[in-house]
C-alpha cells in the first residue's frame, strides 16, 4: 500500500530514516517492518513560534514489495538532431542551456556559443581571481561555461511558476547529477561545489544528440538583413541559423553596446545598487533559529529583509548562507563583489547583498545615454569601488555600525572575500541616494532581526549586478524582437528572468516559440 502522510517533527527526529520511521509507524498503526519504502516529498523549516519544527511531506509504502528506485528517478531520452534546422544560442548560463535542450526536445539543433572557456579551464582563471593575481575579462564568474550560474549558490526557488514547469527544470537538473534534496526542499539548492559538474553532464547531452558547443567564441556582430536576423559573426567566422537566442547574461555590456549601435531597439529598465554584507554565520543561526546555542540537526540558516526608504525598495539580495563573498568582475579597474555557498554550506560566515532599487528617473546625469543610463551608473559605481579598494581587487570594507553611523572602520574582521579587504569609507563615497537608504534600512532590518545591526559585520562594495538595466523588448506572445524578426531575447540579459531557475524557464519558453515560429512558416 502506498500512502501520502505529513510530519512535523524536531531537527533531531527529522534528521535520520532511523529516527522517524518508528513515528511514522505508530502514526499509521502499522508494524515498523513492514514499511519497505520512505520518501520525501516536501520538506520545509518553521522557526516561527521559537520551537523549530520541521514538516515533512512522506511517501510511505508498507506491506507490499520495496519498489524500484529508478521509478522515482527523472529519465529524458533526446532525439539526435545532427541533420536538422540549426538555432544559434549566443551564451551557456542557464537560459541558453535549457533553451538548448528544449530545442533538442523539438527536433531543432542549437549551436551554443560561449565567449568563456571550458569549465575546466574557468577554474584556473577563477583561482587566480581569488589570489587577486590575475583578472580574465572572458573567463571569470561571470562568463564561461555555464554563465554566472556555474559558480554560484545555486539556489532554484522561483516565483516564475506561471512561465513554465519549473518542476521539469529541477528534474532536467537531478538527471544531469544534482543532488535528490532540490526535489523536495521548500529552498532548494545545489551548491557551489556540485554545478561545474552538472553543467558539463548538460553539456555531453547537447553534443550527444547532435548540437554543437563552440568556446572561446565571442559575438562581435550580428547578421542583420531587411529586419531579419541570419546568425551571427564570431570575428573572422560566422554562424547560420533559422534563429538566434541571445541569452548573454546581465554582464555581457559589449552585446548592449553593439545592439546600440546597430539602432536595434534597447530600453532602459530598473536596477538595483547596493553592498554585500557579511555576518558570523553563528550570529545569523542564532537570530533565526531563536536559541544562543548552536543545532547540529539545523541548517545554516538564511534570511530575507525587504523595506521601504523614500519610496524606493531596500531588500536583501542572494543570502548565502554558510557561504563566501566573491570578485564577480568582469573588467578592468571594477571592483564587484557577490555571494555563493558550496552545497555543504559550511563557512563559518552568511553573506548578503542588501541593495537599493534604482529607476531610470533616479539618473538624471545619465540619460544623455539614453537605454544605456543605467549601464553607465553600474560602470561609475564599479570604478568607484576600484578607486577607493587596495591593490587589484581587494574590495572596499567598513563595519556595519560604523557605516551607518558615518565613521571610519579602524580594524576589520576576517571575512571569507580572498582578494583581500582595505577599510573604506563606504557611506561616504557611495552615492547618496544609495548610501543613505541603505543606512537607514540597515536600522530597521535592526529592529525586525534583533542582533543583525552590528560591528561584528561587515560590509564590501559594490553589489552592482543584481540585474541587468537594459531591456531588450520582444512581443509578450511571440517571445522575437519587437523589430527584429528571428532575433529572441532571453533570460537574465534581456530582462526577463533572475536566478538560474526562472532564467531556465526563459530559456525553454524561448524554444518553444521557435519551433513554433518555423512550423507555421512551413
Amino acid at each position: 500500500m502506498r500512502q501520502e502522510i505529513e510530519l512535523k517533527l524536531t531537527p533531531k527526529q527529522a534528521s535520520s530514516e532511523e529516527l522517524y520511521k518508528p513515528i511514522i509507524a505508530k502514526m499509521l498503526k502499522i508494524e515498523e517492518k513492514s514499511i519497505t519504502y520512505l520518501r520525501i516529498l516536501r520538506k520545509s523549516i518553521d522557526a516561527r513560534k521559537g520551537n523549530v519544527v520541521v514538516n515533512l511531506q512522506m511517501l510511505v509504502v508498507y506491506s507490499e514489495p520495496t519498489p524500484k528506485h529508478s521509478e522515482f528517478e527523472p529519465h529524458f531520452d533526446f532525439p539526435d538532431v545532427h541533420q536538422r534546422q540549426r538555432v544559434i544560442v549566443v551564451g551557456s548560463g542557464p537560459a541558453g542551456l535549457f533553451a538548448a535542450l528544449r530545442l533538442i526536445e523539438l527536433n531543432l539543433k542549437p549551436i551554443v556559443i560561449e565567449r568563456g572557456k571550458q569549465v575546466q579551464e574557468r577554474k584556473c582563471d577563477i583561482d587566480l581571481l581569488e589570489n587577486n593575481e590575475k583578472m580574465t575579462p572572458e573567463s571569470n564568474y561571470c562568463f564561461g561555461e555555464g554563465g554566472a550560474g556555474t559558480f554560484s549558490d545555486g539556489k532554484l526557488y522561483t516565483r516564475s511558476h506561471k512561465r513554465g514547469n519549473v518542476d521539469k527544470i529541477f528534474k532536467l537538473l537531478r538527471f544531469h547529477g544534482a543532488n535528490e534534496e532540490i526535489m523536495y526542499d521548500s529552498h532548494p539548492h545545489i551548491g557551489t561545489d556540485k554545478l561545474p559538474e552538472i553543467i558539463v553532464n548538460i553539456r555531453k547531452t547537447i553534443e550527444k544528440a547532435g548540437g554543437e558547443v563552440h568556446f572561446n567564441t565571442k559575438v562581435t556582430d550580428f547578421i542583420i538583413e531587411n529586419e531579419k536576423i541570419k546568425g551571427v559573426v564570431c570575428g573572422n567566422k560566422e554562424f547560420l541559423g533559422e534563429a538566434v537566442i541571445l541569452a548573454t547574461g546581465h554582464s555581457a555590456r559589449d552585446i548592449y553596446e553593439l545592439l546600440h549601435q546597430k539602432q536595434v531597439l534597447l530600453e532602459a529598465k530598473g536596477f538595483a545598487v547596493g553592498i554585500r554584507i557579511e555576518h558570523p554565520q553563528e550570529l545569523i543561526d542564532a537570530i533565526q533559529y531563536n536559541s544562543t546555542s548552536s543545532n547540529k540537526y539545523l541548517p545554516a540558516a538564511s534570511y530575507k529583509l525587504v523595506t521601504q526608504i523614500e519610496g524606493r525598495g531596500v531588500y536583501s539580495f542572494c543570502m548565502c548562507p554558510g557561504g563566501y563573498i566573491v570578485p564577480a568582475a568582469t573588467g578592468e579597474k571594477e571592483i564587484v563583489v557577490n555571494g555563493m555557498s558550496p552545497s555543504e554550506r559550511n563557512s563559518p560566515f552568511a553573506n548578503s547583498g542588501i541593495v537599493v532599487e534604482v529607476r531610470y528617473e533616479d539618473l538624471t546625469d545619465y540619460h544623455q545615454y539614453g537605454a544605456l543610463a543605467g549601464l553607465r551608473f553600474q560602470q561609475y559605481i564599479e570604478n568607484l569601488a576600484f578607486n577607493n579598494g587596495g591593490h587589484g581587487l581587494e574590495a572596499p570594507a567598513q563595519r556595519m555600525h560604523d557605516f551607518v553611523n558615518g565613521k571610519l572602520t579602524p580594524t576589520l574582521p576576517e571575512v571569507s572575500y580572498k582578494p583581500g579587504i582595505v577599510s573604506s569609507p563606504i557611506h561616504f563615497w557611495l552615492p547618496e541616494i544609495i548610501s543613505s537608504r541603505l543606512q537607514k534600512a540597515f536600522e530597521v532590518f535592526g529592529k525586525t532581526m534583533n542582533g543583525y545591526l552590528t560591528n561584528e559585520a561587515v560590509v564590501l562594495g559594490v553589489e552592482s549586478r543584481t540585474s541587468t538595466p537594459v531591456k531588450i523588448p520582444r512581443h509578450p506572445e511571440t517571445l522575437q524582437h519587437v523589430q527584429i524578426s528571428g532575433l529572441y531575447p532571453c533570460g537574465e540579459g534581456a530582462g526577463y528572468a533572475g536566478g538560474i531557475a526562472s532564467s531556465a524557464l526563459d530559456g525553454e519558453r524561448c524554444a518553444s516559440m521557435i519551433a513554433l515560429w518555423l512550423r507555421n512558416k512551413l
